[in-house]
C-alpha cells in the first residue's frame, strides 16, 4: 500500500477519534463545571498523545479557529519546538506561512493529499502534507486535521539519481560519436553492400543509432523531471503543429502501410511550447505507427477551459493492467516486440511530463483489440484583458 494512503486512513482515524472525544466533551460540559470541562480536554489530548507519540508523520490538530489542540512529538521535531504548542496559531508557533494556508483552505475544502513545500531554513527541508477538514452533521467546521512527512531525503536521492544519469549520459555522447564516425567511414569504404563485412558494420550502425536515441532520451527525462527545462509559451495554430508531426513521419507510415489522419478543427490555438508539444505528439505517433493498426488519427476538442488532444489508433490494443503503467519510464506491454522495433521505452514517460510542465495530464484508454487513444489535456490559461487608452 502505498505512502499517501496510508496517511490518508491514518487521517481518517485521527477525525473519527477527534469527533469522539469533542462529542464526549460537549455532553460532560453540558452537566458539569467548566473546570470538569478542561479535565475532559486534558484527558482527549492525553489520549491522543498516547495513540499518536511514535508516530513517524507529524500530527496537528487544530479547532475551528485555527488554534492548535494537539501536536505529536514527531511535529516538534520537524518544526524544531521546544515546549508544547496547544493554545497557539500556527503563526505563533512554527511561522510558517504554508502550513497555515493549509489550515485556511481546509475551511472551505474537505480534504487536502500530498501538498509538497520547502521549509524556509538553511538545510533545504521538504514535507509533504495531508489533510482532512473536521465538520459537524450541519457542515459546521470543527477544525482540521494535518498530517506531515518529511520528504528531505528522498529529495535528495532523487537529485542525485538525476544528476548521475546526466553526467553519466553526457559522458556517453563522445565515445558514441567516435564510433559512429568510424562505422560510417568503414561502411563508405565497403562497396559490396552484400557482404559480410557490411553486413555487421551495418548492425553497428543501427545499434549504434538506438543507443544515441536512448542518451538523448534519459537527457531529455533528467531535464523535464529536474525542472531543467523552460517553456517558451505562445499561441501556436494546433491543426498545422499536427500537420508538420505528420509530414515528418509520413515516409515512417508509409513503409509500414499506415494511414495519418488530422482531424484538429480549424483555427484552434494552444497556449504552449511549440517544440515540446512537437516532440510528445511526434512520440505519441510513431508509437502508433509502430505498435498500432492501419491508421493512426490525431484530433482535439476545447471545452473553454482545456483542449484535449487526442492521437487515436485502430492496432490491437492494451490490457487495463498496461494502462495503469503505460506511462513509467523503461515500461514495455510487449517487451519482445518492443526490443524488435527499436523503442527507448522512454517515449511516454516524456509525453507525461511534457504535459504535466503545461499544467495538463496525459492518459490512455485502450482495451485489447480496440485500438487505442492517448488523451494530452493542456488547461487553458485566462489572459489578462487589455484596455485600450485614447
Amino acid at each position: 500500500m502505498s505512502g499517501w494512503i496510508v496517511s490518508i486512513i491514518l487521517l481518517g482515524c485521527l477525525v473519527g477519534l477527534h469527533l469522539f472525544w469533542q462529542n464526549r466533551c460537549r455532553s460532560i460540559a453540558l452537566g458539569q463545571a467548566e473546570a470538569t470541562g478542561r479535565e475532559a480536554g486534558l484527558a482527549k489530548a492525553v489520549g491522543m498523545a498516547g495513540m499518536f507519540a511514535n508516530m513517524p508523520e507529524g500530527v496537528l490538530v487544530t479547532d475551528a479557529d485555527g488554534r492548535i489542540e494537539f501536536a505529536n512529538q514527531a511535529f516538534c521535531r520537524l518544526f524544531d519546538l521546544q515546549e508544547n504548542p496547544s493554545g497557539k496559531t500556527v503563526m505563533e508557533a512554527i511561522r510558517i506561512h504554508q502550513a497555515n494556508d493549509l489550515i485556511e483552505r481546509l475551511k472551505v475544502e474537505s480534504s487536502i493529499e500530498q501538498e509538497e513545500f520547502m521549509l524556509p531554513d538553511l538545510e533545504q527541508r521538504f514535507l509533504q502534507a495531508n489533510g482532512v477538514a473536521i465538520r459537524e452533521k450541519e457542515g459546521v467546521h470543527r477544525g482540521t486535521i494535518l498530517m506531515f512527512h518529511d520528504l528531505t531525503r528522498m529529495k535528495r536521492l532523487e537529485n542525485l539519481r538525476q544528476e548521475f544519469v546526466a553526467n553519466v549520459s553526457h559522458e556517453l555522447r563522445t565515445p558514441l560519436s567516435i564510433i559512429k564516425g568510424y562505422v560510417e567511414t568503414l561502411l563508405d569504404a565497403e562497396e559490396d553492400p552484400e557482404s559480410m563485412n557490411h553486413r555487421f558494420l551495418a548492425k553497428i550502425e543501427n545499434n549504434s543509432n538506438r543507443l544515441t536515441f536512448l542518451i538523448e532520451d534519459i537527457l531529455t527525462l533528467s531535464r523535464l523531471e529536474s525542472g531543467g527545462i523552460g517553456l517558451e509559451l505562445r499561441d501556436i495554430d494546433l491543426g498545422q503543429l499536427v500537420d508538420s508531426v505528420l509530414d515528418s513521419l509520413r515516409e515512417m507510415a508509409g513503409k509500414k502501410g499506415v494511414r495519418l489522419e488530422n482531424h484538429v478543427g480549424e483555427k484552434l490555438s494552444l497556449f504552449a511550447d511549440s517544440q515540446r508539444v512537437f516532440q510528445a505528439l511526434n512520440n505519441l505517433i510513431e508509437n502508433g505507427i509502430k505498435y498500432g493498426g492501419e491508421c493512426v488519427c490525431v484530433s482535439a476538442k476545447s471545452d473553454g477551459s482545456e483542449i484535449d488532444l487526442c492521437v487515436t489508433d485502430d492496432g490491437p490494443g492494451i490490457p487495463a493492467e498496461a494502462c495503469e503503467r503505460i506511462f513509467e519510464r523503461f515500461y514495455r506491454v510487449d517487451k519482445a516486440r518492443s526490443r524488435e522495433m527499436g523503442g527507448t521505452g522512454l517515449g511516454l514517460s516524456i509525453v507525461k511530463h511534457v504535459t504535466q510542465l503545461h499544467g495538463g495530464s496525459a492518459r490512455v484508454e485502450s482495451a485489447p483489440g480496440e485500438g487505442a487513444s492517448f488523451h494530452l489535456t493542456f488547461p487553458i490559461p485566462d489572459k489578462p484583458v487589455v484596455t485600450e487608452t485614447g
